[in-house]
């Protein structure tokens, strides 16, 4: 019942905030929609905590530096960005163009300075496409948040890290700081249910882009996996488990790896 209360919130959250966004899609600026966007993420936190019944703590904001740098954050579910999302300012994000074909959502993303990949016009328009956006970030002096995995992952598992954050990086010249988090125990992935809990959102010493690729993505990698991998044993009780490295999964679909999957994936 939680669930699907929280459920019903979410959606008639999203269509008012999206209505009210409207009028400002065809004016000029943007700061009308990102004021109406971030308080439509603090209103989700709103929800979390009292229909939820999900609190967040929030760690680490002295690793936040002044001026721009790049989000490198764990992606466990569809709630981590509506955590993290109000915690930092003049936050853009990376994103795949599926989000375009809900109604309206394009015009507000526009505004909202996120850099949308074309993911249907192949490798050459998709790293054309990051460019585009990383410019448009750069001019702005915006933070951006990415979630290096590309998919969301379940809870003790982890994706290959890809190479797109480190080249954000490099091109921006702005430092990355690694975001670790347990809120996979409390929403997993994209599933209605809900488990009342106190979900972290841990904020990491920077990382220096200037880092040769292998050495950064495999220290990224270490720094997130690890401190997730901490949280998630503060929550259970249980001895810290190393992330499960696993495939991605199939296009369009979300990884639920089966125990024998997990047996394979975990043999040397």
């Amino acid at each position: 019942m939680r669930g699907l209360v929280f459920t019903l919130v979410y959606y008639l959250l999203s269509v008012v905030y999206v209505l009210a966004s409207l009028p400002f899609l065809i004016l000029p600026g943007h700061t009308p929609v990102r004021t109406i966007i971030r308080s439509y993420t603090r209103a989700m936190n709103l929800n979390l905590r009292f229909v939820a019944g999900i609190r967040k703590e929030v760690r680490g904001q002295s690793n936040l530096p002044d001026g721009p740098f790049i989000l490198a954050a764990k992606h466990q579910s569809w709630g981590d960005g509506f955590l993290v999302y109000p915690e930092v300012k003049n936050l853009a994000f990376v994103t795949g163009d599926h989000l375009e074909k809900f109604p309206l959502v394009g015009g507000i993303l526009r505004k909202l300075g996120a850099i949308v990949i074309d993911t249907c016009g192949g490798g050459d328009r998709k790293a054309a496409s990051l460019a585009e956006g990383m410019e448009r970030a750069r001019e702005e002096g915006r933070r951006v948040l990415i979630y290096p995995e590309g998919h969301l992952a379940p809870v003790g598992h982890h994706f290959r890290y890809k190479a797109g954050v480190w080249h954000m990086a490099r091109a921006m010249n702005v430092p990355v700081i690694p975001v670790a988090t347990n809120v996979g125990l409390f929403w997993k992935q994209q599933e209605r249910t809900k488990t009342p809990g106190t979900a972290v959102i841990e904020f990491l010493p920077a990382l220096d882009p200037a880092l040769p690729k292998a050495e950064f993505l495999e220290l990224l990698t270490e720094v997130v996996e690890t401190r997730t991998a901490d949280l998630v044993a503060e929550v259970t009780g249980e001895p810290v488990k190393p992330a499960i490295l696993i495939p991605d999964p199939p296009k369009g679909t979300e990884a639920s790896p089966t125990p024998d999957d997990l047996a394979a994936f975990s043999k040397p």
